[in-house]
């Protein structure tokens, strides 16, 4: 039996646990370290993320329960049909006066899907992107000039 690992990272950040949750929760803040999206961030909302195609990636919001956790769902991505069904996780802890905690937890993204290597450099990247947001105002979003890593080998552009 083989066993398969989840997408699972931490990271620490010099800021509040309502600044990161506003981050991972408002199309302002997740456009400014992820990706451009329209919809609502809230509990029962729906966020339609903009990237390079037509169709958008479309995540349920499951869970937006100020300052903690937020939990989604992939519903639709056409541009990594694996994705559908997994769900991302974000649980918030505080640290201290002005230092966060973040565990992200992408469940479902597996070492068994062919995406993994590749989607796990890229949140990799936009957990750094996201910290940098918060902590110096400027973060690496999909289509920013910041360096960014390679996402594919056959040269097309498909970020998570």
């Amino acid at each position: 039996m083989t066993s398969t690992v989840d997408y699972l990272t931490t990271v620490r950040v010099k800021a509040s646990p309502d600044a990161l949750f506003d981050a991972l929760t408002t199309v302002t803040g997740l456009a400014a370290w992820w990706n451009p999206v329209t919809g609502s961030g809230a509990t029962g909302g729906e966020l339609r993320f903009l990237m390079n195609t037509p169709e958008p990636l479309v995540i349920r919001v499951e869970e937006a329960a100020r300052p903690t956790s937020v939990r989604w769902t992939v519903v639709d991505c056409p541009f990594l049909p694996d994705w559908i069904g997994t769900r991302p996780t974000f649980t918030i802890t505080p640290v201290d006066g002005d230092t966060s905690e973040l565990v992200f937890h992408h469940q479902g993204l597996s070492e068994a899907l062919e995406c993994f290597g590749m989607c796990s450099r890229s949140w990799q990247h936009y957990m750094t992107s996201l910290r940098d947001y918060l902590e110096a105002g400027d973060g690496s979003p999909f289509g920013s000039p910041a360096p960014r890593p390679p996402t594919s080998t056959s040269g097309r552009d498909i970020p998570p």
